[in-house]
């Protein structure tokens, strides 16, 4: 059996690794894949015997090997250090644990190393504990398994004179639980600073492990993509970015299939932050269409091209996409400033029953849904149920103006994610007010200008185009809608004025919109 110290290079004489390979079973470098095998095939056992109902209640989705190697490939490691400390919470079954040990190891990395695993699932600790323990005795390392809530077992704020030194490692690896919780719930109160509403678990174990990151230090976390852009987040990016730089984002074309086995409603990213204020000139982003990696493809783009002014987060995986964000970024107003702030339809049409009518009646006003939404305009009535509505309620109507409505939801598979209908008052003049189902956003234009000048804007390729790389889900946000970049009011006016009497198709508002934006 051939000793490790014979394949690497010694960086001190004050350790050796003699012990790692203890057992015999395996033969030279072969058997670091091997035991990755094993610890894979531990994990899949496991996930096997457990109900996916049941793992889903707690947040829990396995990575694969291929991910667990990946994401430890992303690592910088410091070779001379004496010691490295790893924190995996969330643990699961120790696979990620085993692929960074393995990582280090491979390269050659010879000294201490600590790993300290958080998990509080009784059912997996005994995978957990066998694969750490199969660690030690083939790599000489120590671990912890603990078993209390991470989120709870330290205070999240800021070192100051009267609080104890905040535990931290050197490298941290992580695929977090991805569970709601509620807004009252103890682990969002003890981290009140960084949640808004009702938090996922998965940011707070973010936010937490960047707390326990050593200064210049690096972390891996899978995660969805959900956190790159709107209100929701932005508290968690504020902490993010005030303590953290990104330096590598890997995204995947398919988000069915990151997860073996799993139904996954969020597109998946895997992202390396360094916790540091020095941004680096670049991030490099890959990007593959499967979890296997094969036909990996790499891209390096401007930092504040991918990190916004505003602090969203932009997967930029092309040079074509660079070129989108530039050109839109190039304008200098937005819906916010110039008072056309996009909003939510008014009526949760389940929750109103007793308002809605089938048929037109005294005292009735126009409902409008996303269905009404059809070839650029908005087309009611059309003898479905529910298209009007008997109210005294304020809060339930709006004023009969002319407006762009947006549907809020589309499918994956939809060639365009901002779908919009221009709706004018003249349609229905004999109207004071109309009400809108929440699953469609509204602008409030005034005039029929603005109305067509804001439906060439979304409805241009160049604006779905960067909606899509700055949101990968398939609801469209209002809030991000607001922040996007556009032309001066008088200036969306003009290009409405263009598109008056002409066909609503895609062509004709890219034709418009590039010679406003070049």
């Amino acid at each position: 059996m051939k000793e490790i110290s014979n394949m690497i290079s010694i960086v001190d004489d004050f350790y050796t690794c003699d012990k790692i390979y203890s057992t015999g079973k395996y033969d030279n470098m072969s058997f670091l894949e091997d035991f990755l095998t094993i610890a894979y095939d531990m994990t899949s056992s496991f996930v096997n015997s457990i109900p996916k109902k049941e793992r889903k209640k707690y947040g829990q989705f396995f990575t694969s090997r291929k991910i667990a190697e990946f994401m430890s490939s992303l690592f910088t490691i410091d070779f001379t250090k004496r010691e490295i400390r790893l924190l995996d919470a969330g643990a699961g079954t120790g696979l990620l644990t085993a692929a960074l040990v393995v990582k280090l190891r491979n390269s050659g990395y010879i000294g201490k190393i600590t790993a300290v695993c958080y998990e509080n699932d009784e059912k997996v600790l005994s995978v957990l504990s066998n694969n750490l323990e199969n660690l030690k005795e083939n790599f000489d390392i120590k671990y912890e398994i603990r078993t209390d809530n991470y989120l709870l077992s330290q205070q999240f704020s800021e070192i100051d004179l009267f609080t104890e030194t905040v535990e931290q490692y050197d490298m941290v690896i992580g695929n977090p639980p991805y569970l709601k919780i509620l807004k009252d719930a103890p682990e969002a109160k003890s981290m009140s600073e960084i949640c808004y509403g009702a938090p996922n678990l998965y940011f707070l174990f973010w936010a937490m492990a960047i707390h326990n990151l050593k200064d210049n230090h690096e972390l891996v976390y899978i995660v969805p993509r959900s956190w790159t852009s709107g209100a929701y987040f932005e508290r968690f990016r504020k902490y993010l970015f005030d303590h953290c730089v990104i330096t590598n984002i890997h995204v995947f074309g398919s988000r069915d299939k990151i997860f073996d086995g799993e139904s996954v409603l969020q597109e998946t990213m895997i992202v390396k932050i360094r916790k540091t204020k020095v941004k680096p000139k670049c991030i490099q982003i890959t990007s593959s269409e499967t979890s296997d990696f094969s036909g990996v493809k790499s891209y390096e783009v401007d930092y504040n091209t991918v990190v916004a002014d505003n602090q969203y987060v932009f997967l930029v995986t092309n040079v074509e996409e660079a070129e989108i964000l530039y050109r839109v970024n190039s304008q200098t107003n937005t819906l916010e400033s110039d008072d056309l702030r996009m909003r939510t339809g008014i009526i949760v049409d389940f929750r109103t029953n007793d308002i809605l009518r089938d048929y037109q009646e005294d005292g009735s006003y126009p409902l409008f849904y996303s269905h009404h939404i059809k070839d650029g305009r908005v087309s009611w009535p059309v003898g479905r149920n529910s298209e009007y509505i008997v109210t005294d309620k304020n809060s339930y109507l709006q004023e009969n103006t002319d407006y762009l409505f947006v549907k809020r939801f589309t499918s994956k598979e939809e060639k365009r994610r901002l779908q919009c209908g221009i709706y004018l008052k003249s349609d229905h003049s004999q109207y004071e007010y109309i009400s809108t189902q929440n699953k469609i956003n509204y602008i409030k234009c005034g005039t029929p200008e603005l109305a067509y000048g804001l439906f060439v804007i979304l409805n241009s390729s160049l604006y779905d185009a960067y909606y899509r790389i700055l949101n990968g889900s398939t609801q469209v946000n209002s809030t991000e809608i607001n922040c996007m970049p556009i032309p001066s009011k008088e200036s969306i006016c003009q290009m409405g004025r263009e598109l008056m009497g002409k066909e609503l198709t895609e062509q004709n508002c890219d034709k418009i919109i590039d010679k406003w934006i070049r």
